[in-house]
This record gives C-alpha cells, structure tokens and sequence, in this order.
C-alpha cells in the first residue's frame, strides 16, 4: 500500500506503486507501507494553500484560530495511543514517543494559551502608537503585523514526526499561514497519522493543512515571495536549500535548526560518589539512550577533567549494564529500541568508523551485530533490524578535529579530556553548531 498525502482538501495516492520507497519496520525489517509522490500537482497544493487556505484563515481573530489550536491539541490527546503505536514500529519506546507525542501536543497547547493571553482579539497586531511623521501632523505611520500571504511549508527530521510537526504548525496557524508539511520517510506514516486525527476532529479550517508523503524534488521552483521554509536536518542539507535562487533572491524566507557537536562537562571537583559526578554519568546514559541518540540535543562530547576519565567510563559501563535493555519496544522491559531505519543504522556505523579511523578508542560497544529482545521476549541478534547498541569512544587527543565535527547521529558519544577550565571552554567551542 501506498501512504497517502493529503492534498486540496482530499486524500490522494499516486495511480502506481512503481518506483516508490519502501518503508520498512525499524525492529523487524517488515514492510509498512510505501511513499511516492508521482504524479502529485505539488504547484496546484502550494496554490491551493494561497488562496483556499489563507481565505480560510484569515476570516479568524487570533483567539479564533488559538481556540482550534487548544481544539486540535484535544483531539491528539484523546487518540495519542495510536500514535504511541505506531511510533513502536519506528523503533521508538514509550518513553521516546511520550517526547515526541506529548511534547507536539504540549507544544499546540502553549500557543492556544499565548494566543489568548498575549494577543489582541484581531486579524492584525498594532506596533505601538501612531508616530507623527511630518511637522504639520498630515503625515502618520503606525507598523502592524500581519500574516505572510503564503505558505508555511515543514521539511521535518525523522526523529520527532509528531513534535517536529506540530511546533511548526501551530505558531504559523496562530499567524494565519497555511502549512504544507513534508514529512521525512522512514517515520512519515506516523506524521500522516497525527494529521488524520487532527482532520477528523472537524476543526481544520479547509486549506489550512496539507501533508506530501513522499519526495517533493520540485519544491523551491514552486515557492515565491511570501512564502517561508522552516527545514530540520542536517547542516549540509540546509546549506544547499538556502542557496537555491527562490531563496537567495526570490523573496522565500528560510530557517533551519541543524546539527551539532553538543558537550557536557564534568567540573574538576566532581569526583567519583559526588552527586554532581553521579547526574553527569546519569545524563550522559539518558542522552546516549533516549530515542535511542536520535535527539539534536544528545551530549556527543563528555567533556571530562584528565584524573576522572576512567572513572566516568567506569560508571556508564555500569549504569548502562545495570539499566539499558536494547530490542524491539513492543517487548517488556526494553528500555532503548533500534534507530528509525536500516540506512540510518548504516550511517551511525559509518560515522563511527571514521571517528575510530581518526583515533577514537572504542571503550563501551562496538560495530558488531548487538544481542537483543525481540518483540516475543526471546533474546539474540536481529539483523533485519536497525540495532546498534550504546556506543563510548575515548579519545586521547582530545583536539582531534573529528571528534569535534564528526556526528553519528544515534547512540554514540566521545569522553575527551581537559587539563583545565580554560580547555574544558575551549573544547565546547569546538563543536559548532546552533545547539552546543
């Protein structure tokens, strides 16, 4: 089966399967379903939004439009065990899904709360009083906000389908922009779900929301002035976006929140049975672990005073033995699942062969296939799967370049050491990046 997209008010499939991409469960290795976009009037979808959409939108006061968010927010509330179900099947907990679930919705409701509280009853927000422009007072200016006249159009990471969905949706719906949302692949059938629901629940205005479930090559020669992209992903991927000419010269505004080397220090003086060394250890684990390390705001760098390298790696060993059971999540007792999919297990092996090829010391985990839960309790390798378990690299060098701009996006840290506070700063700004 095809995954939809929801286009001009209507579900659509493409007439044929030819060509389209497999989307494969992140445990087992069996087939989901499949995304194509062939055949799909992206430029009539895109329209659709500027003229329905925007109409449709645009006759509501921002406590109109704050009040469906909170609506909206309701309803994913009420089926939000469907969508935990479903993220199962992307290799996510039920830990892992109540961030990305729970924190969409939380998300949606916050801005139907700040829409009532801190915005006027209005179509328009005025920008302080009129200002006296000329002497005799026949020239006034006063600035007001209002919406762009175009598409909010989401290029989303695979991590968080629903949050990273849902914290662009409703600041651009609180505004009064339509959204087109492109979900990425491996995790899009959950992000057409949440979009399901927030159809059925009746509150969608009609061209406020569409979702394009496959590839959408022709995107920016279809984008003009007054419309805007808000993309998630990698740092390279944004590069090449903001460079293209409806960016650089055809008006479209473009954002991006991209990757970084992240680090978390240990002071000097948090020595082994501190309460500062033991939530250090505590929060590397949960970082390396959560969403299996899928998180933009994972620790990569453990920053780490010269005497106490041993010992921090000494205690992730153990709390990582002590708590971390890796396998299928519809299993009891799983506490990490696999990675989203089979290619990006590929990508996350190959980053860290070029941080081991680079210097890095393999001191927890490894490349081999890990031992783990299937979804019947039974325990052993599952290759058709997209496992890869806690993964610790030392480097001795900690002025390595690599372990300063090399990623694997997944369970993967590095312990570098520092001789002094000055370093341990140095060695932070070394990693680049929005979120460092």
């Amino acid at each position: 089966m095809i995954l939809p997209s929801y286009v001009r008010d209507e579900w659509w499939t493409p007439e044929t399967e030819d060509g389209a991409a497999e989307v494969l469960d992140a445990s087992t290795g069996a087939l989901l379903t499949r995304v194509s976009t062939a055949g799909l009037d992206l430029a009539g979808a895109l329209d659709h939004a500027r003229t329905v959409g925007q109409r449709s939108l645009g006759e509501l006061t921002f406590h109109q439009r704050a009040l469906l968010l909170k609506g909206l927010a309701q309803a994913l509330t009420e089926r939000k065990d469907e969508l935990y179900e479903l993220s199962a099947q992307s290799g996510a907990t039920r830990a892992d899904a109540w961030i990305d679930v729970d924190g969409g919705i939380g998300a949606m409701f916050t801005y139907g709360s700040k829409g009532r509280r801190e915005l006027p009853n209005a179509q328009v927000v005025l920008d302080g009083p009129a200002e006296q422009l000329s002497k005799d007072g026949s020239f006034l200016g006063r600035h007001v906000y209002t919406r762009l006249p175009g598409v909010a159009v989401q290029i989303n990471a695979f991590n968080f389908p629903v949050w990273g969905m849902l914290e662009k949706l409703a600041p651009s719906f609180l505004a009064g922009m339509p959204t087109l949302v492109k979900p990425a692949t491996p995790t899009a059938f959950v992000a057409e779900a949440a979009v399901r629901i927030m159809l059925e629940s009746g509150l969608l205005p009609t061209g406020a929301l569409q979702l394009v479930s496959g590839s959408v090559p022709d995107l920016f020669e279809n984008l003009r002035l007054g419309d805007l992209v808000a993309f998630t992903g990698s740092a390279s991927t944004a590069e090449r976006l903001k460079a293209h000419d409806s960016v650089q010269t055809g008006g479209v505004r473009f954002s991006s929140e991209t990757d970084s080397i992240n680090a978390s220090v240990l002071g000097p003086d948090a020595v082994t049975g501190t309460p500062e060394f033991d939530a250090f250890v505590k929060g590397l684990v949960v970082e390396v672990t959560a969403k299996s390390g899928q998180k933009c705001t994972a620790i990569r760098r453990a920053i780490v005073p010269e005497p106490l390298v041993e010992d921090v790696i000494g205690a992730v060993r153990e709390r990582i033995a002590a708590r971390v059971v890796l396998g299928d999540p519809r299993a009891e007792g799983v506490t990490m699942g696999p990675l989203a999919s089979r290619t990006q297990r590929e990508e996350v092996l190959r980053q860290v062969s070029r941080l081991v090829a680079a210097g890095g010391e393999l001191v927890i985990g490894g490349l081999d296939q890990p031992t783990v839960t299937r979804a019947d309790g039974t325990v052993g390798a599952a290759p058709d799967g997209a496992f890869v378990g806690p993964i610790l690299l030392r480097f001795a060098d900690a002025w390595t370049p690599e372990a300063h701009t090399v990623e694997a996006f997944g369970p993967v840290a590095s312990v570098l050491a520092y001789g002094s506070p000055e370093e341990a700063v140095a060695l932070v700004a070394r990693g680049g990046g929005s979120l460092v």
